[in-house]
């Protein structure tokens, strides 16, 4: 599992024995609705037999060996969608496509991952604000889809947990029979997870933990960032759906099968740490199966994906999900390396030896002498055989293909005494701290090339690594990691993705196995990075809402999340990116979370479920392709359909020509019954924004008022731009924020 950024990883099939590949794959199939409408729970048997209709009855595709081999389905789905997925030949879908009723047939995508202290950081304190308000999240489930759980962790411990709701439907599969409590009240595993919930990878384990693990003392890695690991929300209950398997592979037919169980089973969060590239919602399998989730009242919380710094990588971007994106902390595990010319440099890292040694050693560069320069300047498993490496310190430059501690552990089998890690000019100040197998360290890009300089001037190049331990209060914390993935939207520009930004690097949590040398202890934690860290800590704070404003809808939530957001750091000035320059709202949205604030926000932006539909439709969607997301037929030329931006959303992404443009939104008074909102607009540069009216007035508690925001242009520009500002209501109370990002086309 890559910490600062994973690719897309593919399943691959080996057998015993030598054999001929099968010609089936399996296909996720889209069919009409039937045309009794099958819905209740009796019925469920009905709707089988008549997906069961679609498949081919004869056996008469041969595959290579020979054989005949007979369709058949793996899920049958009746929340998430109409239709199910099967082991399909091509075919045998090319007679399916014949059958009334057939709209499609996706061969399934293989999605990835994206993947103690941040309690404190987000201003969550014993006894006080939104953790006493919210009793700790109790009585909320979150529903973690990922790679499983290790149940007997104590993060997982029901000590002081009460019974789950009576509304719980879900069930602990396979050998996890006696392994739920009253926290971890769910445990099921689908095709890619092997039959068994249990996590033999650690990235689920992790999740869990870090959304709503209960408090464990004495929590550390190496003796780093010791202290009571927590999660968010530490009364939550939860419920694990393994869909990915060991190597962090997630096929999204059982993430199709894992969210239709989840509905059932009656989960309030879910939470997803996991997505794939862009696609339109109603060829997405995660926009499909959450937008049923949502429609019956669960919130979903999603990771915006690892691809960044580049534009328009965000992922899981559909309005009805909160896309979180990743950001430091203000601890650090600080490390440095001291040249022999009284140079120093600092790093992070996560290995701590149990005695100081400040001896210097030798440096090796891995790119300038190995025979191997494609996997040796990267230190990649099995490309290291020159001996000469015996007893040095050697620099390695980082690979996204390859886990950092697989770097270490390639130099330590070559006899390597250290490692030092270059990471990539776009990572700019963004840093991992691993637990190493071996001493080692990550340095920024232009730190590395200095001390290359230094190898490539000296005779005898030296340096020594010293580990400081963990450091609290970095004034610009939080800053936007280098791997979170940025906007624009692809499938939906209209809306400004990510919405929310939350700690994503460095996180300590829960994990299945010991990374140091204490081996002697179920109490193991790690710390790894990834907008799949920053996910659960967003599902976590929305437990903690959900607890504390049960009449809260789901779209409430996200609202009060993203009009509270924190746009400055700890040194009160502008959240900065990877290059310590002024994050952008595609990297941030609408900012950095802060919980307490969010549960007191004032007002909020609710999009009526209604609305969606009109939406789809203004995305220039066939009737079909809309009616896969609806799950019913529809005829948008019967529809009043709206532009995006016209969404009652709690953010704005423009894009504006010579015309200006209008949009409406509609806010709701959930702060003081009689209050008066006057509105601050910054507005973009060569834009000007106009707001009617310009104060709203409340009488009473959920009273709904109504402006419009208009949008023009100012200046002339010779090629497309992007410029960003706000709009504001503030009471004597309360202030309500809204990005504004507009993108100014060339006339």
């Amino acid at each position: 599992m890559g910490i600062l950024k994973i690719l897309l990883i593919f399943i691959l099939c080996s057998f015993l024995k030598p054999s001929i590949q099968s010609d089936l794959e399996t296909y996720i199939v889209h069919v009409e609705s039937p045309e009794n409408q099958i819905s209740s729970q009796s019925s469920l048997t009905d709707l089988e037999s008549y997906y069961l209709s679609f498949l081919p009855k004869s056996t008469s595709a041969i595959s290579s060996s020979g054989d005949a081999e007979a369709a058949s389905m793996i899920y049958s789905y009746h929340n998430v969608m109409k239709g199910f997925a099967a082991r399909l030949t091509a075919a045998q879908v090319k007679e399916m496509e014949k059958k009334h009723g057939f709209v499609s047939a996706q061969k399934q995508r293989i999605l990835s991952l994206h993947t103690t202290h941040t309690p404190s950081f987000l201003g969550l304190q014993q006894n006080m604000g939104l953790w006493k308000d919210s009793n700790f999240g109790k009585g909320v489930i979150i529903g973690v889809l990922d790679t499983g759980i290790l149940p007997d962790h104590p993060s997982f411990s029901d000590v002081g947990m009460p019974p789950p709701p009576a509304k719980w439907k879900g069930v602990c599969e396979s050998n996890f029979t006696t392994k739920c409590n009253n926290k971890l009240i769910g445990a099921r595993s689908y095709q890619l997870g092997s039959g068994s919930p249990i996590d033999d990878n650690g990235h689920g384990t992790h999740t869990a933990g870090t959304a709503a693990g209960a408090f464990v003392k004495g929590a550390n890695v190496f003796g780093n960032a010791n202290g009571t690991a927590v999660g968010v929300a530490p009364l939550a209950h939860i419920a694990v759906y393994k869909v990915c398997s060991s190597d962090g592979g997630c096929s999204d037919s059982d993430i199709l099968a894992a969210m239709d169980a989840a509905i059932d089973d009656g989960v309030d969060i879910l939470s997803i740490s996991l997505g794939g590239s862009t696609k339109p919602f109603h060829d997405d399998g995660i926009a499909l199966g959450t937008y049923s989730a949502a429609e019956r009242g669960i919130f979903v919380s999603a990771a915006a994906g690892n691809s960044g710094p580049s534009l328009g990588t965000v992922a899981n971007e559909a309005p009805w999900i909160l896309t979180v994106g990743a950001s430091t902390h203000d601890r650090k595990l600080k490390a440095a390396v001291k040249l022999g010319n009284s140079e120093e440099f600092e790093g992070e890292s996560a290995y701590h030896p149990k005695t100081a040694n400040s001896t210097f050693f030798t440096l090796y560069d891995a790119g300038k002498n190995e025979s191997d320069q494609f996997g040796a300047p990267f230190c990649s498993p099995g490309s290291l055989s020159d001996p000469a490496i015996k007893g040095k310190i050697v620099l390695c430059l980082r690979s996204r293909s390859l886990r950092k501690v697989d770097q270490g552990q390639s130099v330590k089998d070559a006899g390597g005494v250290g490692m030092i890690l270059i990471n990539e000019q776009e990572e700019g100040v963004t840093k991992s701290a691993e637990a190493h197998v071996l001493p080692a360290l990550d340095v920024s890009n232009a730190d590395g090339k200095k001390i290359l300089a230094y190898i490539n001037s000296s005779s005898n190049p030296v340096a020594s690594i010293t580990f400081h331990g963990t450091v609290i209060g970095d004034k610009n914390a939080p800053i936007v990691a280098s791997f979170s993935s940025r906007g624009p939207s692809i499938a939906s520009p209209g809306i400004l993705k990510p919405d929310i930004i939350g700690p994503g690097v460095n996180v300590l949590a829960a994990w299945p196995t010991s990374v140091d040398d204490n081996k002697n202890t179920n109490s193991t934690f790690n710390i790894i990075s990834g907008t799949s860290m920053s996910c659960p800590h967003l599902s976590g704070v929305a437990a903690l809402l959900k607890s504390a404003h049960p009449d809260w809808s789901a779209a409430a939530i996200k609202s009060a999340i993203m009009t509270t957001a924190d746009t400055l750091n700890l040194a009160n000035s502008p959240i900065l990116d990877e290059r310590l320059i002024s994050a952008d709202l595609f990297a941030i949205g609408a900012g950095h979370v802060n919980p307490s604030r969010a549960s007191d926000p004032g007002l909020i932006y609710d999009t009526p479920f209604e609305d969606y539909i009109p939406y789809l439709c203004g995305l220039n969607y066939t009737n079909r392709e809309v009616g896969k997301v609806l799950q019913r037929k529809v005829n948008c030329s019967e529809v009043k359909s709206i532009p995006e931006e016209q969404l009652n959303y709690p953010s704005f992404s423009i894009r504006l020509g010579s015309t200006p443009q209008t949009y409406t939104r509609t806010v709701t008074n959930v702060g003081d019954a009689k209050s008066s909102y006057k509105v601050e607009i910054v507005s973009p540069i060569g834009v000007v924004v106009k707001v009617e009216p310009s104060a709203l007035n409340f009488s009473t508690l959920n009273q709904k008022l109504t402006y419009q925001a208009t949008f023009s242009k100012t200046t002339n520009v010779s090629t497309t731009i992007d410029v960003e500002g706000f709009l504001k209501w503030n009471s004597n109370r309360h202030s309500v924020r809204s990005p504004i990002a507009v993108r100014v086309s060339a006339e």
